[in-house]
């Protein structure tokens, strides 16, 4: 009977395993960048689109800084493991410029959502000799 209970506390463990649920980021709320930035996204629906609004601490513009509409799109395919991809377009209030952003949605090993993400500010320009510089 002694060496059945090692056994039986290794099924114990295995079968208590699928009760054990994985956490899921989720994209609604409130986010804060390194920068002070600030995105609220106010809800995900059944097909993963998105709406919120921006409001970033930076910018290249001497106008002044306004809250911008966002639109997104939330990756929902049935392979998802919790930590979807996901993309948005920023439409900046105060500048004639556009970001889109992808990334996707973490949960670090203390539970804690983080999104990681990248971007391409698109700008106005007077003509196509100067398209070279309008992307960053």
């Amino acid at each position: 009977m002694v060496q059945a209970t090692p056994f039986l506390l290794v099924i114990l463990l295995a079968l208590g395993a699928h009760g054990i649920s994985v956490k899921k980021c989720n994209l609604t709320g409130r986010w804060v960048n390194d920068l002070g930035s600030n995105m609220t996204i106010t809800s995900v629906n059944a097909n993963g689109v998105f709406a919120g609004s921006y409001h970033t601490a930076v910018t290249a513009t001497s106008n002044e800084i306004k809250v911008s509409p966002l639109q997104g799109a939330l990756q929902k395919s049935p392979n998802r493991k919790g930590q979807p991809t996901f993309g948005f377009t920023v439409n900046w209030s105060f500048s004639d410029s556009i970001t889109v952003f992808t990334g996707q949605c973490f949960v670090d090993d203390d539970g804690k959502e983080v999104l990681r993400t990248m971007w391409l500010l698109r700008s106005y320009v007077e003509n196509i000799k100067n398209d070279w510089k309008a992307t960053r």
